[in-house]
């Protein structure tokens, strides 16, 4: 080689080489923390959360990394997840639940933070309010609060001679309280006696069953809390020995096994958080982007459950169903 394009050909590689390191340092995967308080990365959830980042154009592995931290049902261990999180320098976060959220937020306020679902980000002071969240949390609400009463009202169109449910629900839930304060409200209209069993930990779910069945509920309703999803199989199991059926907040009960449900669709709620993610990592602050709330709602049904208890579902219940199980 001649030494005039020797030393060319060295002078376009000094320009090149940069250029090529700078794409390639461009071109990094993102990163996505996703802390589950009571889910799974191989849930069907999340399988519409990274079907939602498909959407926008993002694979795993080649354009983003997720980073999974699992509590399992335990919130003890959300704290120190969050830290890891934190540490781990990640580009937003993604979370499952409320006490996710809060742990969070007082751990960081730079990193972005979506809600998947939250039951009621303004009442447990997440955010400012929908329109306007405020500081580094947006997302979805599950607008949980207006659909407390439909439930009960649910469980009384299914056995219209209904005098006596019992309730499951965690007193470590931030919204928990306002929710048994709702309830207890809205029974006497409906000439339902409650019975109330506080549940914190999955030790207590056998103790919380012999508490109702003491008090003759005929139904249960159970406040949605990751601890009952996160023990679905022992929960479920109980419940089915106590020959009771119940209700839940969503349609992930049903197909596990419960009655029924009704709610918003969580699937569609966690699609659609990924589209919170791809706006983030585009530069969007949290604080400009409004909480949005569900579209979709679903009564599901799960008729082998109501066969093995030997119910018969009403005729109008089974017209309004968005979803029957057999």
């Amino acid at each position: 080689m001649r030494r005039r394009e020797f030393i060319t050909l060295i002078g376009s590689a000094s320009v090149t080489l940069p250029l090529a390191a700078r794409a390639q340092q461009a071109a990094s995967p993102r990163r996505i923390g996703v802390l589950l308080v009571g889910l799974s990365p191989d849930s069907k959830e999340l399988r519409y959360f990274r079907l939602g980042l498909r959407d926008a154009g993002y694979f795993e592995g080649r354009d983003v990394v997720i980073e999974w931290r699992l509590a399992n049902g335990d919130y003890d261990r959300v704290p120190e997840l969050v830290a890891d999180l934190v540490r781990s320098k990640i580009d937003v976060m993604v979370m499952d639940s409320t006490i996710g959220t809060e742990v969070a937020k007082r751990a960081t306020s730079t990193i972005p933070i979506v809600m998947a679902f939250v039951h009621d980000p303004v009442g447990s002071g997440l955010v400012d309010s929908l329109a306007h969240p405020g500081e580094n949390v947006t997302g979805l609400s599950m607008m949980a609060m207006e659909l407390y009463p439909r439930r009960l009202q649910l469980l009384k169109e299914l056995n219209p001679q209904l005098t006596n449910a019992g309730v499951f629900w965690n007193p470590d839930h931030p919204i928990h309280a306002k929710v048994v304060k709702e309830l207890r409200a809205v029974a006497p209209s409906l000439s339902i006696e409650l019975s109330f069993a506080a549940v914190q930990r999955p030790e207590q779910f056998d103790p919380a069953f012999s508490d109702v069945t003491r008090a003759n509920a005929q139904a249960l309703y159970v406040i949605d809390d990751p601890i009952f999803f996160a023990h679905r199989t022992t929960f479920l199991k109980l419940a089915l020995a106590a020959r009771l059926p119940t209700i839940h907040d969503l349609r992930r009960w049903p197909e596990a096994g419960a009655l029924m449900s009704y709610g918003p669709d969580l699937y569609d709620l966690f699609r659609r958080s990924a589209t919170y993610v791809d706006r983030i990592l585009k530069g969007a602050k949290p604080a400009d982007l409004p909480v949005e709330q569900p579209t979709k709602f679903e009564l599901v049904i799960n008729l082998k459950t109501a066969k093995t208890l030997g119910l018969e579902i009403p005729a109008r219940l089974l017209a309004i169903a968005d979803d029957l199980i057999e």
